[in-house]
């Protein structure tokens, strides 16, 4: 018995066979289109030159609002291209100012201080102003983190902060009036903490009244700088460098200078 061999699908099975009446009826309405686009297109050139008053009126708006769009088109180009320069400009100006700004910064950075042209009474100001304007004076000369930490229980610092080159800075303000000089035993409360508590590298003692010569010959021993009025003035109005300049010696002969009998 024969059994049947199914078709293939890549016999053609499915595939719609060529309707010949559909493609000619399909190229006929092609051709009766184009023929009836060019018909339309002679009559209206023909009606044109019969009555040109009329085709003008017809042209006449379709070439103005050409013109219009064209007109808007120009008008968006020219106020993109504004906005663009005026964009640009901007920018060139921030980057401008940045710059600048930069540049005095740094230039104030490099600069040396320069004389107030007001001095200072520092003996009128009140203790805790008196370490603030200390404090302001060694920020001025490059102690950029310089602080006042004075208070109650401060052991003797009441402004600290790091030299230009590095150096652990502790100051001990002492706002005294002309006929109250800082004698010995300030000192040696000094002298007792701002190596040993503070670790300072460079230790000073500002004070607007100046010092006993106890006082004097005991800093001498210690390695610890003694600012009065003179030395304090002069430092403010940019006629000496700061008090840390003078201070070249390591850390460990000032220890010793501290230690010795």
């Amino acid at each position: 018995m024969a059994i049947p061999i199914g078709r293939r699908r890549g016999d053609g099975q499915g595939r719609a066979p060529f309707d010949l009446r559909r493609t000619s009826f399909g190229f006929a309405l092609i051709a009766l289109i184009v023929a009836g686009g060019g018909v339309t297109l002679r009559a209206a050139w023909h009606s044109a030159v019969r009555h040109p008053f009329l085709a003008a009126l017809v042209v006449l708006p379709v070439l103005v609002g050409a013109c219009l769009l064209l007109r808007r088109r120009r008008r968006a180009r020219r106020v993109a291209e504004a906005v663009t320069q005026a964009a640009y400009g901007i920018v060139e100006v921030g980057l401008a100012e940045l710059d600048a700004a930069e540049a005095a910064r740094a230039e104030a950075r490099l600069a040396p201080p320069e004389p107030t042209g007001h001095p200072v009474d520092y003996a009128q100001l009140d203790p805790y102003a008196f370490e603030e304007a200390v404090a302001e004076l060694c920020r001025r000369d490059g102690c950029a983190d310089a602080e006042v930490v004075g208070g109650a229980g401060d052991l003797g610092a009441d402004v600290v902060g790091t030299t230009p080159d590095g150096r652990r800075l502790v100051v001990q303000c002492k706002r005294y009036g002309p006929e109250n000089r800082a004698g010995s035993q300030d000192l040696q409360r000094f002298g007792g903490t701002c190596y040993a508590v503070h670790a300072a590298d460079v230790a000073l003692v500002v004070s607007t009244g100046g010092f006993t010569e106890p006082a004097l010959d005991y800093a001498e021993q210690c390695a610890i700088l003694c600012y009065g009025p003179e030395e304090l003035a002069a430092w403010s109005e940019g006629g000496a460098p700061p008090p840390w300049e003078a201070v070249a010696a390591p850390v460990e002969e000032r220890a010793a200078g501290f230690n010795a009998p």
